[in-house]
């Protein structure tokens, strides 16, 4: 019961720690209270924790060695800052979760933000990285060594600004170009990966000029260093770790829902971010391909194909695709097939991959589906692969059109080689993809998950 004089009566108001060290006794102020709050939090950030006993663990039985962290966030920065240069830009606005990760190395609600456009990152060519982040997280970045400044977002998307959303827009505007016009050295042509039209016309009133940040982002990203590569092959052993615990668990009876679960399981236990899709079906469903995973019940004898689409830890992306038997039972002499034309032409594709062949030739001379498969195939032959699918994307021959881009493969580029094969009209297919690296004299294939002895007839 409260006192006379007493403010809170039992439940006083009790301050937890000093960290200020106040020799006078009194409280610490506000300013000394929010610093040894952001300091704590970045200790604890998920980050700077890192991945845990059971990743360390798998990575250590595949004697895959630790990133140099720091090493890759410079590499990154020095990646996207050339590439601005090239093209003439006083900077970049991010606004892709994936491209603020590969800019930054941090995160905070990617899904979330990925809709909803609040968090943004500015990065200068020739000065600071400045991050706008969502309210109170100032401590998110503070372990990535990279980010010079923090900033509160400001959010102009309808959720926040109603009909009052132009407010917001002109002075979300007046920041972008204040910065614009202190770092660029004259030059006011802004790259930016996306932007609503409100925020292209508010800056162009103020002299700033947008151009595709997309472009910048996706050449920056196209080339690996070896520490991005550590980081790859590491999310790499952590799916394929999950994997083995789906195939575990495929017994008839099982759900699709229930065993595309176990993935996400394995990939969060070991420290992954998400999963970009919903593509497992099994028996009927397999053809053609693209249905989302469902409540169907595995039945004995059925093939099950996924694709993992997997975000994985480090954020790199883990894109491959299995096909598995149901039960203890036989194939049959269809799914053999089926399954022999996709290991033969997963096989027979990755060998064409090397340096310096062009977009083009590879897709020419690669080996595509039977005619009865044909109208079913993959929509493509080859796509990039970093933090999630990346610039290239190579199709088949048949599809490719004049405003199709070429290019040439170089070292430290990693591309994932795709296979459908299911008869038009057929019952089931087989999905294979694996995920390749080109190396100076040709390329490594660097997912490892086994193939189905039972479909291969071995």
């Amino acid at each position: 019961m409260e006192t006379a004089g007493s403010s809170f009566g039992r439940h006083r108001k009790i301050m937890p720690f000093d960290p200020a060290g106040d020799p006078g006794g009194g409280a610490p102020d506000e300013a000394a209270l929010r610093k040894a709050s952001r300091e704590k939090a970045a200790s604890l950030n998920s980050h700077a924790l890192g991945y845990g006993p059971l990743a360390d663990a798998e990575w250590a039985a595949a004697g895959i060695a630790a990133p140099d962290l720091p090493a890759m966030r410079r590499y990154r920065l020095d990646r996207i800052r050339a590439e601005l240069k090239r093209r003439d830009y006083a900077g970049v606005l991010l606004y892709d979760p994936v491209n603020i990760r590969y800019a930054t190395d941090s995160t905070n609600m990617q899904l979330w933000v990925a809709h909803n456009p609040t968090r943004h990152c500015f990065v200068a060519t020739e000065g600071p990285v400045v991050l706008f982040d969502y309210f109170s997280c100032e401590h998110l970045s503070d372990h990535s060594g990279v980010v010079d400044e923090v900033r509160p977002a400001v959010s102009w998307m309808y959720l926040y600004g109603g009909e009052l959303t132009d407010r917001k827009v002109r002075r979300w505007a007046a920041g972008i170009a204040d910065l614009v016009r202190e770092h660029g050295r004259g030059n006011s042509r802004l790259a930016v990966d996306h932007l609503n039209p409100e925020g292209v016309a508010e800056l162009a009133l103020l002299d700033v000029s947008i151009h595709n940040g997309e472009a910048v982002m996706e050449n920056a990203r196209l080339i690996k260093s070896p520490d991005e590569l550590l980081a790859m092959r590491r999310a790499i052993v952590a799916c394929e770790a999950a994997m083995a615990g789906m195939e575990a668990v495929l017994i008839p009876g099982i759900s699709e829902n229930e065993l595309w679960a176990e993935l996400h399981r394995g990939n969060i236990a070991r420290g992954g971010e998400w999963i970009e899709t919903r593509l497992l079906a099994s028996g009927p469903r397999t053809n053609p391909w693209f249905q989302e995973c469902s409540a169907r019940v595995i039945e004995a004898g059925d093939l099950v194909a996924f694709d993992t689409d997997l975000i994985g830890p480090y954020g790199f992306c883990a894109d491959i695709s299995r096909t598995w038997l149901a039960g203890d039972v036989r194939p049959t002499n269809e799914q053999r097939d089926l399954y022999r034309i996709a290991a033969d032409q997963i096989a027979a594709n990755t060998d064409l991959m090397r340096p310096g062949v062009s977009f083009r030739d590879l897709v020419e001379h690669s080996v595509v589906p039977p005619g009865d498969c044909y109208p079913t195939r993959y929509g493509v032959l080859y796509h990039g692969v970093g933090l999630a699918d990346e610039y290239p994307t190579l199709p088949h021959a048949s599809d490719w059109t004049d405003d199709t881009p070429d290019g040439i493969l170089e070292p430290g580029m990693v591309l994932c080689v795709e296979s459908y094969i299911g008869r038009l009209g057929g019952r089931e297919g087989v999905k294979f993809e694996e995920q390749v690296l080109i190396t100076a004299t040709g390329n490594e294939k660097l997912s490892a998950y086994p193939l189905d002895e039972r479909l291969l007839g071995a």
